[in-house]
């Protein structure tokens, strides 16, 4: 389509810089305090291999890893370590790629519409989780995103390769922390100035007008960047007519549905909600939808995680033991009144919101997953990419669709799939050690071991223990 056409230069430039960076940087005394493997060639022996594309685990396995890169890979029985390596025996275990997640956020809920900065600490989390890209799902502090991707890159932080939003695109709003467009020019002058300053990524908020989103998009395809969009005074349709290349949160925010939608008015995400819950997935509009998305190429980011902490009923999230105790309690606050409302829209819209994410995939829409650590907190990077595996699990998908999903699926939507998001010969050695079978038990996915990125092990624990109670601080 002519709208989501990159200029070749664009494209060859960006495929020249992706095969630069599989090279591992030099890494500073603060990065290499959690490294646990670090060798000019690790073989990885007798592991079994999940390889992201959906295809089935194979077992005992050996994986070869030189100057960042997997070297060679196939059964134990012919791909023999080479002379000098570090070896790792895997016995029992899997080696999965690293997570690639679209919906990812360096801040979190901290006050009353306060969103405190913890780029220190979620960078570590989110490497400690099996996470080694990244996309920044909205940018509510300017420059910390854009800062945190070229000091991963550098090697002087540790955490995954980041895809960095500029702050959001957004209309007339309430958050304090959140600028208002002033028109379709504003939009563009926007993109132009954080595209400049080396964003690569944009998102669209609830309040923006159809001609604001047109001319964002207009400019950052032009610039060879992608848009997505939370949205709600725009449809869903009328985004993709505009050439909007993703959508956040699956259709939790969809308001194509409101019977008395007004055009560049946000209803309200309750009614949008309302509406949502009250459809048929296999019915006519829903159907309609999903062909309109699947022909204009946009994808959907699952989010499941932050919706699961609005549904009465569901567990508590993994992860609350590295808050701060004050946000711990905040959470368990927040929690604790959820159970309580036997009324919640969540208890019929978090299912239907899963049938509906399954019905886009058979429909041949391609979904991509996230976490969204914000909502009324709880949703703790690193742990939380895990939890949304097992719940894409939860919503039909099998454990080696949901895998893909968060691995090939976001590393082919990132144009980064030459290099990262399965794992084969050639391909960047960014891969997670998993003490389990993932592809029999998905909650195995919590047992990660060791994060490679790069060809470089790091220890999961260790970044951990570095922030544990501290979360919420920096």
């Amino acid at each position: 389509m002519a709208h989501k056409t990159v200029s070749a230069t664009l494209a060859l430039a960006a495929a020249a810089l992706t095969v630069l960076s599989a090279q591992p940087a030099q890494l500073s005394t603060a990065v290499r305090n959690y490294i646990k493997v670090e060798a000019p060639v690790v073989a990885l022996t007798h592991a079994r291999v999940i390889d992201g594309t959906g295809a089935p685990a194979r077992e005992n396995q050996t994986l070869v890893i030189r100057d960042g890169n997997i070297a060679a890979m196939g059964p134990s029985s012919t791909v023999i370590p080479p002379e000098g390596a570090t070896v790792i025996d895997l016995t029992g275990k899997s080696v999965i790629p690293g997570l690639v997640m679209v919906h990812e956020h360096f801040y979190y809920p901290t006050g009353p519409g306060v969103y405190g900065q913890l780029g220190e600490s979620f960078s570590r989390l989110y490497l400690a989780g099996g996470v080694t890209t990244m996309r920044t799902g909205g940018n509510v502090n300017g420059f910390m995103d854009l800062n945190m991707m070229r000091l991963v890159e550098s090697g002087q932080k540790p955490g995954p390769a980041i895809d960095a939003t500029a702050p959001y695109l957004n209309g007339p709003n309430t958050f304090i922390q959140m600028r208002t467009l002033k028109g379709p020019e504003d939009a563009r002058r926007q993109v132009q100035y954080w595209t400049d300053e080396g964003a690569t990524s944009l998102k669209t908020y609830m309040q923006i007008t159809r001609g604001e989103l047109a001319a964002a998009i207009n400019e950052a395809h032009r610039r060879g960047i992608r848009v997505t969009g939370h949205l709600c005074s725009v449809t869903y349709a009328e985004a993709a007519g505009l050439g909007i290349d993703n959508l956040e949160h699956g259709f939790f925010a969809a308001t194509d549905f409101v019977a008395d939608k007004k055009p560049d008015v946000c209803p309200g995400q309750g009614a949008g909600q309302q509406s949502v819950a009250a459809l048929d997935e296999n019915g006519a509009p829903f159907k309609t939808l999903v062909k309109t998305l699947v022909d204009q190429g946009v994808a959907l980011t699952s989010t499941l995680t932050v919706f699961e902490t609005f549904t009465p009923g569901r567990p508590k999230p993994p992860g609350l033991e590295v808050l701060t105790p004050q946000l711990r309690e905040q959470f368990d606050t927040n929690y604790a009144r959820t159970q309580q409302n036997k009324e919640s829209i969540y208890l019929k819209l978090f299912p239907k919101a899963m049938a509906m994410e399954r019905a886009f995939v058979r429909g041949g829409g391609t979904l991509v997953a996230g976490t969204d650590p914000t909502g009324g907190g709880g949703v703790i990077p690193g742990y939380a990419n895990q939890r949304q595996v097992e719940l894409l699990v939860d919503a039909g998908f099998t454990p080696l669709e949901a895998i893909s999903i968060s691995t090939f699926n976001g590393a082919k939507y990132l144009r980064r799939d030459a290099r990262v998001g399965s794992l084969a010969v050639g391909k960047q050695a960014d891969l997670v050690v998993i003490d389990g079978n993932p592809a029999a038990a998905i909650g195995d996915i919590r047992k990660v071991e060791t994060v490679f990125k790069q060809g470089i092990g790091y220890d999961s624990a260790k970044l951990i223990a570095s922030v544990s109670g501290r979360v919420g601080l920096w």
